[in-house]
């Protein structure tokens, strides 16, 4: 039995109980943490009391044990211990949240005693700000002697609580993490995600703050809207704001992000950026990072025709639909197709012929965008749904086999950024992982909030497979994007970006509106 709400609001301090934490990691922005709570004298207990507070993700987290007479099945009175883990309890604000998994232990004293452990998921906010179970254990099982879980009538509590960075709460994600997050304007989808791993491919901010955009409408100018947010994103001790951004791109509305998906919204952003670079000293970066190559063709089964065309790509789109992991997908991309029956290939003068059709990989760029298909039309529904199906990829990948030849540096990727999406087709929430420096150490950036994690988190809970898991805050979650830098040119890619690298026109001209926006507000 599960209950919330009120049970945590009140402590006994008239009851002869004394309790102790044992606790020994001093990291308040830790994202777990394993304290204990010692209740002595429990034989008198009468009411309830709380734990002092453990700290985590700069929240009070406590303990809460009470006595409850619960109604057996067969409406026998039985008395019980409650167990409870509470979050943020003495905070009287609304609008805070903070999803977090526990693991409530009663601790046998006894050498070779079994502790009873039950665990946990919840969504804490100010009206449900704790949970647990009203009958963690029977008063009768809990004084059993064969149990050991009582000794010189004191019990002991063990808690693992891991949990998510909180919303709705002062949360410095600068401080906690170096990095700040961008302000959810509402009505941007994906944009947020998309924008800080843009950011964080450092060499492409450092061409992006050279583009000149001296004389550009503020309003206007995509390069010095995207100059400002990268600017921000930089030195801001504070969440970002977009707006500029979005009013320069067109894109104000959320029709605007519905009717096009991140693969184009992210094309378009590219293509708007390679022709402002024309004619700069950083003409050719976007295509020099993003661009690979690969050749198409078909040939003939029967007679000695063939055709093959050389195409350039920014990204790849890989079916998940069917498919187990990446190799999969990329093995299915380069299968051939036959073209006979009613479907037989124009091959001129020798009329319509039995051929294969392909495509080959010539050559893949340094920084590697994939775009998971997962929202398709379903001709059944008429609609576009989201194929959350189990989806495998890894931190290290070796793509050399889908190569036609094999390259002179080994086609070998490090994973960089997940992007994910949580709920259905018709909205849903969107956040991304990213690894900053290619050095295994995550971070999650859901909007304003930036948050250190652990991996598997960024990785393994984003394959999706499951509406609902214990570990995840959402339902319905899994990758939609991956980007990928070649190992070989990650230093390069994610060389160091200071303030000498933004040219003093832009400088100047940055902190002369920001001078003016303070004054505006004021």
């Amino acid at each position: 039995m599960i209950e919330t709400g009120s049970t945590a609001n009140t402590t006994s301090n008239l009851l002869p109980i004394t309790a102790e934490v044992t606790n020994e990691d001093d990291d308040t922005a830790r994202p777990e943490a394993t304290f204990r709570f010692t209740v002595k004298n429990i034989s008198q207990m009468k009411e309830q009391v709380l734990s002092p507070p453990c700290y985590i993700r700069c929240l009070p987290w406590k303990i809460l044990v009470l006595i409850r007479n619960t109604t057996t099945p067969d409406r026998q009175q039985q008395k019980a211990l409650g167990v409870f883990i509470q979050c943020n309890g003495d905070c009287d604000s609304p609008g805070w949240s903070c999803y977090g998994l526990g693991e409530i232990k009663l601790l046998s004293y006894k050498h070779d005693g079994e502790h009873l452990c039950r665990k946990i998921h919840h969504m804490y906010h100010s009206k449900e700000d704790d949970w647990g179970f009203a009958h963690f254990i029977s008063w009768k099982d809990l004084m059993d002697s064969e149990n050991g879980f009582v000794k010189d009538d004191s019990i002991t509590v063990e808690v693992h609580v891991v949990a998510e960075a909180p919303h709705g709460v002062s949360w410095d994600s600068k401080k906690h993490t170096g990095y700040v997050g961008l302000k959810n304007q509402g009505a941007t989808c994906y944009m947020n995600s998309l924008l800080q791993t843009l950011f964080f491919t450092n060499v492409l901010r450092k061409a992006v703050y050279k583009i000149p955009t001296v004389g550009d409408d503020s309003s206007r100018s995509v390069a010095f809207a995207l100059q400002r947010v990268f600017f921000d994103l930089q030195f801001s001790e504070k969440p970002v704001a977009t707006k500029k951004l979005t009013k320069s791109f067109g894109w104000e509305t959320l029709d605007s992000f519905m009717q096009h998906d991140v693969q184009e919204f992210l094309r378009v952003l590219l293509d708007k950026l390679e022709n402002k670079m024309k004619g700069t000293l950083v003409e050719g970066t976007v295509p020099k990072l993003f661009e690979g190559k690969m050749t198409s063709f078909i040939k003939c089964k029967n007679v000695n025709c063939s055709s093959t065309r050389v195409e350039t790509f920014y990204d790849i789109q890989l079916s998940v639909k069917g498919k187990n992991n990446l190799y999969e997908s990329f093995k299915d991309y380069i299968s051939t197709e036959t073209l006979d029956g009613e479907n037989k290939y124009d091959a001129g003068e020798h009329g319509l012929q039995e051929a294969e059709k392909g495509v080959r990989f010539d050559e893949f760029p340094p920084v590697l965008h994939l775009h998971l298909m997962r929202f398709q039309y379903d001709p059944q529904s008429d609609a576009s749904v989201k194929f959350n199906d189990r989806f495998e990829f890894y931190e290290e990948i070796n793509l050399d086999p889908y190569l036609q030849e094999i390259p002179k540096v080994p086609a070998h990727y490090t994973l960089h950024a997940v992007l994910v999406h949580s709920g259905d087709n018709h909205g849903g929430h969107y956040v991304v992982f990213i690894n900053p420096k290619g050095d295994g150490k995550w971070c999650k950036f859901d909007d304003d909030v930036v948050s250190r994690c652990r991996k598997k988190e960024a990785i393994e809970y984003n394959f999706g497979g499951k509406e609902d898991a214990p570990y995840l805050a959402r339902r319905a979650t899994s990758a939609y994007m991956l980007i990928y830098i070649q190992t070989s040119q990650l230093k390069y890619v994610l060389q160091d970006v200071t303030e000498n690298d933004i040219p003093a026109d832009l400088y100047e001209r940055i902190n002369e509106e920001m001078r003016y926006e303070m004054a505006a507000e004021k």
